[in-house]
């Protein structure tokens, strides 16, 4: 068995393994004990091997070396390359690996603690936003004879009919979906071990159904809710639906149904907040089901007001 201080050593950037065991050990530490989220530890940890390279590359050789003017360069040039939000992220993630490296001595300062971000001020978001007839154009277009089919199907039901993140969609358990007050609902583990649960729209409601029925999963209440297709067998194999699979079987759907809009994972659940508000739901409401700590958050969703410009572009003449 490696003794755990060499599998550290193995792991950790070679600036940091060349400060010492201690020092890999407490970098290693970082990722596995202190940050729980997935995708937060796997963002953090391409952040920290970034800068180390760049430190490498400067010729800068212990860990102890690292000042603010380091740092700050390093963001600086961030910035000319990258957006904004990926720059605020790369520094958050060296604050935080540094004030862990301090609190185990490793490091005598914080040097990224001083070192300001860049500005990025945003009202709208990004993602990508189908049009309610856009949506329904799209899971009218699947082929639900087929058990892959009706999976998909309830899949991207569930993200647009209950706002729900990809990663708390395919982590879902058949018992995740139960009944309650003549009415299904859904269970969904969120970030940070939040559990979140609301009732089905009727159309969710019947796509879950017609799933599990079609699957034959309902017997197993343990078993995953969304799992991997066996082409060969044509039945499903038991093994969560990773991520990208999901993402790459939403990118095949919309282009079978015809849809030129780019959309992923968080378009379906931009989608529904986005749709809900249209259709006269309220800002406070939206968020509660989203499951969003602010109501800024949910704004970002909030496309209404691009309907309006479309409007008043029509009415130039030329």
């Amino acid at each position: 068995m490696t003794p755990l201080p060499t599998l550290a050593a193995s792991h950790a950037p070679t600036l940091v393994a060349a400060s010492g065991e201690r020092a890999a050990y407490r970098f290693l530490e970082f990722f596995t004990a202190n940050i729980r989220n997935q995708n937060t530890r796997r963002a953090y940890a391409r952040a920290a091997h970034e800068f180390f390279d760049w430190l490498a590359a400067k010729g800068v050789t212990r860990i102890a070396a690292i000042e603010s003017v380091h740092v700050a360069a390093y963001v600086e040039e961030l910035q000319k390359a990258r957006s904004a939000p990926t720059a605020k992220l790369r520094l958050a993630a060296l604050r935080h690996l540094f004030d862990w490296m301090v609190i185990g001595q490793i490091m005598p300062v914080n040097p990224a603690a001083a070192v300001r971000g860049p500005r990025h001020i945003v009202r709208r978001g990004k993602t990508p936003v189908l049009d309610p007839q856009e949506a329904r154009q799209l899971i009218d277009a699947i082929n639900v004879a087929t058990v892959i089919g009706l999976r998909d199907r309830a899949l991207i039901g569930l993200m647009v009919y209950s706002f729900a993140r990809i990663g708390a969609a395919i982590a879902m358990r058949v018992e995740d979906a139960y009944p309650q007050n003549r009415r299904l609902w859904v269970r969904l583990h969120e970030k940070g071990g939040k559990e979140h649960a609301m009732p089905c729209h009727h159309n969710l409601e019947a796509y879950l159904h017609a799933y599990i029925e079609g699957a034959g999963l309902a017997a197993d209440l343990k078993a995953l809710l969304f799992q991997t297709y066996n082409r060969a067998s044509r039945q499903l194999s038991g093994a969560p639906l990773p991520q990208a699979n999901a993402y790459a079987m939403i990118q095949r759907r919309a282009k079978a149904a015809g849809i030129t809009t780019h959309v992923g994972n968080h378009t379906l659940r931009a989608t529904g907040v986005s749709a809900y508000l249209k259709n006269g739901g309220t800002l406070e409401r939206a968020a509660l089901m989203a499951n969003h700590a602010s109501t800024r958050t949910t704004q970002l969703y909030d496309r209404r007001a691009e309907e309006v410009t479309l409007d008043e572009v029509e009415r130039i003449l030329v």
